[in-house]
C-alpha cells in the first residue's frame, strides 16, 4: 500500500513570529551562559619577571616619559654622602640610596638625613655577599636583616633590592620579590668606582650608550669622585632633557613584564 504524505501547512505569520522568538530567547540564554562563564575566568598574574627558564631583575624602564633615576649604592665609608645630599638638594632631586645592613648600622644618622630629604631607601644586604652562592634561606635573611634596622630608623617599609656585585641568579629574584622586593640592577654605570677622574665620570654617563628614558644609573656614595661628578651629571642630564626620579617612580608595580635586556615593560 502506497501511503500519500499529506502537503505541509503553511505556517501562520502568529506562528513565524512565536518561532522566531523562541529561538531568539534561546540565542539570548546562549550568549549570557559563555558571558557568564567567560566573567568566571581567574585573573591571569599581572606582574612577570621570567624570561624563558630565566628571572631577571629590572635594569630599566620602558616609558614615553623622558625621566631616568640616579641611584647610589652605600656599602663602605660616607665621606662624600653629605655633600652629594646637598648637591641633590640644590637641585632639588630625589633619587634612591641602596645600604647595606653594615652601612646602616655604621652610619645610622645618614641613613635618616636621607630619608628625611624624600629619596628612596633600598635594600642591598645585610652583609654584601655574593647573593647567587646562598640558599634561599640565607638569602631571605640577608635581605630581613636591614630591612628591619632601616625600619626600626626611619619606620620606611623598603620594596627595592639591589644584589651587590650586580650577582644574582632565579633563586636571588624570586626569593626577593617573595620578601616584597623589586630586584632593580641597572643599565648605565658610571664605572665612578673605578677613580678614573671625574671628567671620565661625566663622560661615561652622559654619553653612554644605553643612556634612554627610564634608565637606571648606577654611582657610588663613597668613589672618590662622584661628588665632584654628581652637579656635571645632573645638568647634563637636564640639558638633555630629561626629568631625574627616584627609582620607586621610575618602575611599575604591577601589570608589568620584563624582556630579555631586563627592561620592564608596562602590560
Amino acid at each position: 500500500m502506497r501511503f500519500i504524505r499529506s502537503p505541509k501547512k503553511k505556517p501562520s505569520k502568529k506562528e513565524l513570529l512565536r518561532r522566531i522568538a523562541e529561538n531568539g530567547f534561546l540565542w539570548l540564554a546562549v550568549f549570557i551562559l559563555a558571558a557568564g562563564a567567560i566573567l568566571y575566568i581567574p585573573a591571569a598574574i599581572s606582574a612577570g619577571s621570567t624570561v624563558g627558564t630565566r628571572e631577571l631583575p629590572i635594569y630599566s624602564v620602558d616609558t614615553d616619559r623622558k625621566q631616568v633615576a640616579l641611584s647610589f649604592d652605600a656599602a663602605w665609608g660616607n665621606e662624600g654622602t653629605r655633600t652629594i645630599m646637598d648637591i641633590l638638594r640644590k637641585h632639588n632631586i630625589k633619587c634612591t640610596f641602596f645600604m647595606t645592613g653594615d652601612w646602616v648600622e655604621s652610619y645610622p644618622e645618614d641613613v635618616k638625613f636621607i630619608s628625611s630629604e624624600g629619596h628612596d631607601l633600598g635594600n642591598h644586604s645585610e652583609t654584601h655577599p655574593n647573593m647567587s652562592e646562598l640558599s634561599p634561606d640565607e638569602i631571605k635573611s640577608e635581605l630581613m636583616s636591614v630591612h628591619s634596622k632601616v625600619k626600626q630608623l626611619t619606620g620606611v617599609e623598603m620594596t627595592l633590592f639591589r644584589p651587590p656585585y650586580g650577582n644574582y641568579d632565579n633563586n636571588v629574584v624570586l626569593t626577593s620579590k617573595e620578601c616584597g622586593y623589586y630586584c632593580i640592577q641597572w643599565d648605565v654605570d658610571s664605572l665612578d668606582w673605578k677613580d678614573y677622574g671625574t671628567e671620565n665620570i661625566v663622560k661615561t654617563v652622559l654619553n653612554h650608550k644605553n643612556l634612554h628614558n627610564g634608565s637606571i644609573i648606577l654611582m657610588h656614595n663613597n668613589a672618590k669622585y662622584t661628588p665632584e661628578a654628581l652637579e656635571a651629571i645632573i645638568t647634563g642630564l637636564q640639558n638633555q632633557g630629561y626629568e631625574l626620579v627616584p627609582i620607586s617612580q621610575l618602575i611599575y608595580k604591577d601589570s608589568y613584564h620584563i624582556d630579555q635586556t631586563g627592561r620592564q615593560i608596562h602590560d
